[in-house]
């Protein structure tokens, strides 16, 4: 696995950005196959049976398999190259992010000096939401009602109070949220703040490596903060 932080670019990034050796071996590897298709249709056709020769239906059978086989190694080529080319795209993309704040699933919020950030994601519009501020021991200690809230991605802030006006001690803290609309539940989900550090490119794709320990894709990313 290579690990691309800050401004620097890592070799896999620029052999992902240039993939004309993995494009060439692959033509090589499609004209060989040819090349040995017709050595081998021809050898056939010398020492087949004068007195029983392959008819034509035979040989245009023939042709045609290796049209498809052809056909099949030159989908095989495109799609591995616009793999790379996506992967090497997204890969930049993703160094964008290094140094900023991204929301992802998750239910975990860490506070600090009085300052917490987190999220919540609805799936449709939502006439009463809460979120519910939990201990290490699992026992609310705050509530945040929100109100009316339209769908989609919503930061939020805490300060660190808990419902009797103490200040809680930094940490990391769980929450979690429920919404309704109509008096009908809604299916909400929670989203954890964090930094970008760095950025991994591997078998597994592009991988975003959090501050805090975590790590997430891109497509986990509901906003950039």
């Amino acid at each position: 696995m290579t690990t691309i932080s800050d401004n620097t670019v890592s070799p896999a990034l620029l052999n992902a950005m240039n993939p004309s050796k993995a494009g060439a071996a692959s033509a090589e590897g499609i004209a060989g196959t040819q090349d040995r298709f017709m050595k081998l249709l021809i050898t056939q056709m010398k020492n087949q049976d004068p007195l029983n020769p392959m008819d034509n239906a035979q040989v245009t059978s023939q042709m045609a398999q290796l049209s498809t086989v052809t056909g099949i190694e030159k989908l095989n080529a495109s799609m591995a190259s616009m793999q790379s080319s996506y992967q090497a795209s997204q890969t930049m993309q993703a160094t964008s992010l290094i140094g900023h704040g991204v929301l992802v699933p998750g239910s975990s919020a860490m506070l600090a000096d009085g300052k917490a950030v987190l999220g919540i994601e609805l799936p449709a519009a939502a006439d009463k939401v809460t979120v519910t501020i939990r201990d290490g021991a699992g026992k609310a200690i705050h509530k945040i009602e929100l109100g009316e809230q339209a769908a989609g991605t919503l930061p939020l802030a805490w300060d660190g109070k808990t419902d009797s006006g103490a200040a809680a001690a930094n940490g990391q803290y769980s929450f979690d949220v429920t919404a309704s609309s109509a008096g009908s539940a809604i299916k909400a989900g929670t989203l954890a703040f964090g930094q970008v550090g760095s950025v991994s490119t591997g078998a597994s794709g592009v991988k975003l490596n959090l501050t805090n320990g975590a790590s997430a894709t891109m497509a986990d990313v509901r906003e950039i903060i």
